[in-house]
């Protein structure tokens, strides 16, 4: 009864098109999710970027850089009708979105989750001046939702940001990496409060593009002891 009657207070409404979502039930319009580019095959075989070639394994960016990260995924290809949805996600308190955005990371990838037999789910830490503005991480909100649907432990602060940094959508390849310079670190004291060593994470985050923020935090988790990282994203890029 009580959440018949949250439903008719607080409708579920599309988080790509804003309208409430009909038939009930659902958690986006049909006809909008029919919209939206989901990765598949073929795909890059280190970032899960979509290729366009099927004899290519992996992107252009995996071909010339030596990452950390050992593979990663993404439930959809970068469109607009995804940018805008996550910015309002990210900036606008969408936070409901976020239902809808683990329900797609669940269905699409349970299984390769499970064969990575990862001991912790960490989301990608924003700055503090920027979560005092916001009022949360919106990676965090995703890694607590795959966590309660995998059972798998999510730490939240084993890494953190140190430093504000420019928005990386302004800068190039080069910059970006220069701007990330030491700009995340490791939390020894959070390693500690979990019960078992950390030696297989999944990082969380919403958007990847050049990667530069994920190998940032894979780096510092490498040196830190641990042997495998690999990272799930609601959407990346084209990877040619």
């Amino acid at each position: 009864m009580l959440q018949g009657i949250l439903d008719i207070i607080y409708p579920v409404r599309c988080p790509i098109c804003g309208e409430i979502v009909v038939p009930k039930g659902n958690k986006i319009c049909p006809p909008c999710k029919e919209k939206l580019r989901y990765v598949g095959e073929p795909r890059c075989m280190k970032c899960g970027k979509p290729l366009e070639l099927e004899e290519k394994e992996y992107c252009n960016d995996c071909e010339r850089k030596a990452y950390h990260f050992d593979r990663g995924y993404a439930v959809w290809a970068y469109s607009d009708k995804m940018k805008q949805s996550i910015a309002n996600f990210k900036y606008h308190s969408k936070k409901e979105y976020a239902e809808f955005y683990i329900e797609e990371v669940i269905e699409n990838y349970i299984d390769k989750i499970n064969r990575m037999q990862v001991n912790a789910i960490v989301p990608i830490p924003i700055h503090r001046s920027k979560y005092l503005e916001r009022g949360y991480n919106q990676a965090d909100i995703l890694a607590k939702g795959i966590g309660k649907k995998t059972g798998i432990t999510v730490i939240s602060d084993l890494l953190l940001r140190n430093r504000k940094t420019m928005p990386q959508k302004e800068l190039s390849d080069v910059e970006r990496l220069k701007n990330l310079s030491g700009a995340f670190g490791w939390n020894e004291v959070a390693a500690r409060r979990y019960d078992h060593p950390v030696n297989k994470v999944l990082l969380v985050d919403d958007i990847y593009t050049t990667g530069s923020t994920i190998e940032a935090c894979s780096s510092i988790l490498k040196e830190h002891g641990v042997s495998e990282v690999y990272f799930i994203v609601l959407c990346i890029g084209k990877g040619y």
